[in-house]
């Protein structure tokens, strides 16, 4: 096939190409996914690059050159749409964050996770909340102050929310696990729940309707809030809890291993399409289900069958991500969203300028206090603080943004990844020169950043400390589900009450995570399966 014949072939695609164009496209897109995955191979011990910037620049780089075989009228090889993303691409990333969450070679990321959950949490939601707004009223003073002023309120409460979700799989690609493991352990939980808080917010403000509420917005957002994270994270939880019964009670694997890994994949597609259908966060539920499944489920199909779901759904939400950041890479050449856009370049560079500025801002204003507020909060613990040059790494790996704050944008601005608004064009080419400019940038800088701020011996120095409580306190006898037959005695249950309630007040996580290792172990994995924790 000639130049001039390509051209022509991916000129059509995005409006009404016929099949044989549409092949084309699959086949080209296909080999240049391929492509994104030698290259990251051949660039593994490269320190400044990671996939997520490979598949950018390549998606640049193929973005180009269809702009030039195609005399200025395409970048694409396909055109994103934004409930192509949500259906297909999204749910397998997230589900293996869920799934991949609780399996054997993430023991230590789960440990570390419950050992810092209340500060992940701060981080994951109080933060989130704490970014939108700072997020959404600096580009509300801002915005019209550069000429750009034609947002509505709900618009620009999207902002906050497409602007606050970070990118997890590129942050974790520049931060070693074995160097610095709380420091990755708290990166690692924020960037889980930061994601679907982020999600769940965005659903709710889109449920809005600000001509209506006037006084109201907070507390309506909120309710909202709350109300699709516990219905989401419950239906998530049950499904998990289903899948995992019906293949510890029906054992599929003794005729077919096949049943029992497409099972899981169905059970696991089914609870998002069905959070979606009754208008609950498909993330949110989704990311629950993955945990449910690895903690239960797991554990109830055959050894052939755990390897394969492991490796399986891993590769399934690598290539999903690849894809992402390789449309991206592409998207940022688009003509026609540029064409649609009025916004002059000053105008446009102003807007990204002042996106930049307060999703800085936005993220300093809660990492610094919160971790203060830790480290006040832990007092004589045995936990090594958060120092200030963990602070500043944590505040700088959570800056990039990524496949999430993409689909949020093409979700709010774009109507089958199409928009002729010439505001929400220029909405659109800024969310992705946000993206593509902290992946690169801060994706670049982050590794330097951290040898920098924490040389090797100081990591060593934190690996010794951050695992986890070694204290005595951790053996401490929980009366309300204890065994032992020797602890009936009125007096010893009186004192083990006593003990029980001081570490409850003393550690209270700490103390709830082993009153449900406890009621884990005697109620939950006997119906659902899996070895108990002693």
């Amino acid at each position: 096939m000639s130049a001039a014949a390509w051209g022509e072939a991916l000129a059509a695609v995005g409006g009404t190409a016929g099949s044989s164009t549409t092949v084309v496209s699959i086949c080209v897109f296909t080999a240049v996914l391929c492509l994104c995955l030698v290259a990251g191979h051949l660039l593994e011990e490269n320190k400044w690059v990671n996939e997520s910037i490979t598949a950018l620049i390549i998606g640049c780089l193929i973005g180009a050159i269809i702009f030039l075989l195609t005399k200025g009228k395409q970048s694409h090889i396909l055109r994103f749409d934004e409930q192509l993303f949500f259906i297909y691409v999204l749910p397998p990333i997230i589900f293996n964050a869920g799934y991949g969450f609780c399996l054997h070679r993430f023991q230590v990321k789960k440990k570390q996770f419950f050992h810092n959950f209340m500060t992940i949490m701060s981080f994951g939601v109080f933060g989130v909340f704490i970014s939108v707004a700072i997020v959404s009223a600096g580009c509300y003073w801002l915005f019209p102050k550069v000429g750009f002023g034609e947002l509505d309120a709900s618009d620009y409460l999207a902002l906050g929310a497409i602007f606050s979700s970070t990118d997890t799989v590129c942050t974790l690609q520049v931060i070693n696990q074995d160097e610095t493991p709380r420091l990755y352990s708290l990166v690692f939980g924020e960037g889980v729940v930061n994601d679907a808080t982020a999600v769940v917010l965005f659903n709710a403000i889109k449920n809005l309707n600000i001509s209506q509420l006037k006084g109201g917005v907070v507390l309506k957002v909120i309710s909202d809030f709350l109300y699709l994270f516990a219905t989401s994270t419950i239906l998530g939880i049950s499904i998990g809890l289903s899948t995992a019964y019906i293949l510890k009670a029906l054992y599929l694997g003794r005729h077919s291993t096949d049943r029992e890994v497409a099972l899981m994949a169905l059970m696991a597609y089914l609870s998002y399409m069905l959070a979606e259908l009754l208008d609950l966060s498909g993330i949110l539920t989704v990311f629950f289900c993955g945990i449910v499944m690895s903690h239960y489920a797991w554990h109830n199909v055959t050894a052939n069958s755990r390897i394969t779901t492991k490796h399986i759904f891993a590769t399934l939400s690598f290539i999903a991500e690849t894809f992402i950041f390789l449309y991206v890479g592409m998207d940022a050449l688009d003509i026609d969203k540029w064409k649609t856009s009025k916004a002059s370049f000053k105008t446009s560079i102003s807007i990204f300028g002042i996106i930049i500025l307060f999703v800085l801002l936005g993220r300093a204003a809660f990492v610094f206090p919160i971790s203060i507020l830790s480290n006040n909060m832990s007092g004589s613990s045995e936990r090594t603080p958060i120092t200030f040059k963990h602070q500043v790494v944590i505040w700088w790996a959570g800056l990039m943004r990524g496949a999430v704050s993409i689909a949020l944008a093409y979700n709010q601005f774009t109507f089958s990844g199409v928009t002729s608004d010439p505001v929400h064009a220029t909405i659109i080419t800024s969310t992705i020169i946000v993206v593509f400019f902290t992946t690169l940038v801060f994706g670049f800088l982050t590794r330097p950043l951290i040898t920098a701020m924490l040389p090797r011996h100081s990591r060593a120095l934190s690996r010794g400390h951050s695992t986890g409580s070694n204290s005595p306190k951790d053996d401490f006898t929980m009366p309300f589900f204890s065994t032992d037959e020797d602890a009936s005695g009125s007096g010893i249950v009186l004192e083990q009450a006593k003990r029980s309630i001081s570490m409850l007040l003393e550690r209270p996580v700490h103390t709830v995570h082993i009153y449900w290792r406890k009621f884990d172990d005697k109620f939950m994995r006997p119906i659902f399966g899996g070895p108990q924790s002693h």
